[in-house]
């Protein structure tokens, strides 16, 4: 049952669709350790939003609405979904989180070793739906290529720990693999899987990119601001030193820098007094509402 279809209700341009996706991840994940194999299915049914396949279903109606019950589609959609969950799992194991999607994370319940087999077991499960729906090498290496930008904008992100002179550059360059390439793929297979011109190809894939750069950033806000107290995911960032993009706008205001430094060099001696003094700081800084703009500026270009 596909527990995270409620959020689809009012938007049943492509409910079925997510159903049909929902249901390749039941039929194609068969992990062989039957606990691990219900912390899978619970993790694929359980809080995701399915974000990148709906990416790449609506980029296919678009450009040829009569590809809707197109089995390659729901696989590619499918893969792309099983790409996400496994990086999700390996930045769990990186991270030692306790929890993802509202439930014990699967290295908390099995352990590191466990955790890291079943992101590696994803990845041939990934790989298993390749196979099966695309039949041109060209796109079997794109998806190669998207795999290795995933990776190097984590190893970016992890060369750069407690980096307080992290530039918006190297900042960008990372969110750049980690986030947006799963939506620049999905936009990019979408459109060319329902028939899409090699020109028409490359906007989708471009649209993909920006919606996911912003996509980041938009997230990376709503760390500070969804709510009055720090949420886990910043509290995490800041004890292991992933700075995100309002914490290194606040660290370019004269104003505020020095204080800000006084507390990230303790880096993981930080309190929890420490994260929230540095929170007051960024909501206090113009950092926000920078943030907000330079998002903007990627979803406007779209």
């Amino acid at each position: 049952m596909m527990l995270n279809s409620q959020t689809w209700q009012q938007y049943p341009l492509i409910k079925d669709q997510l159903v049909a996706v929902n249901h390749t991840l039941q039929t194609h994940i068969n992990a062989a350790h039957p606990a691990l194999q219900a912390a899978l299915l619970k993790m694929a049914n359980r809080g995701g939003k399915y974000l990148r396949p709906t990416m790449l279903l609506l980029m296919a109606k678009v450009i040829n609405d009569q590809h809707e019950n197109d089995q390659q589609l729901i696989h590619l959609a499918s893969s792309i979904e099983v790409l996400h969950m496994a990086s999700l799992i390996h930045d769990d194991i990186v991270d030692d989180s306790p929890m993802r999607r509202g439930a014990v994370s699967i290295q908390a319940q099995f352990g590191k070793d466990t955790a890291v087999y079943a992101g590696d077991y994803l990845f041939t499960v990934f790989f298993d739906l390749l196979i099966k729906s695309i039949h041109e090498d060209k796109y079997l290496q794109v998806n190669a290529k998207i795999m290795q930008r995933l990776l190097n904008g984590e190893l970016g992100q992890m060369a750069l720990r407690f980096n307080t002179q992290q530039t918006l550059h190297q900042y960008l360059r990372n969110i750049n693999g980690k986030t947006a390439a799963l939506f620049q793929l999905a936009a990019r297979e979408g459109a060319h899987f329902a028939g899409a011109t090699p020109g028409m190809t490359v906007h989708a894939a471009k649209f993909g990119q920006n919606i996911g750069i912003a996509f980041q950033m938009l997230d990376d806000i709503l760390d500070y601001t969804g709510t009055s107290k720090l949420t886990k995911p910043v509290m995490e960032d800041l004890s292991t030193g992933v700075y995100s993009l309002p914490l290194l706008l606040a660290l370019q205001n004269l104003a505020m820098n020095q204080q800000l430094m006084a507390l990230l060099n303790k880096q993981y001696q930080l309190t929890l007094a420490d994260m929230h003094a540095i929170q007051k700081l960024v909501v206090d800084s113009n950092a926000l509402e920078q943030s907000r703009q330079l998002a903007a500026r990627f979803h406007s270009i779209i």
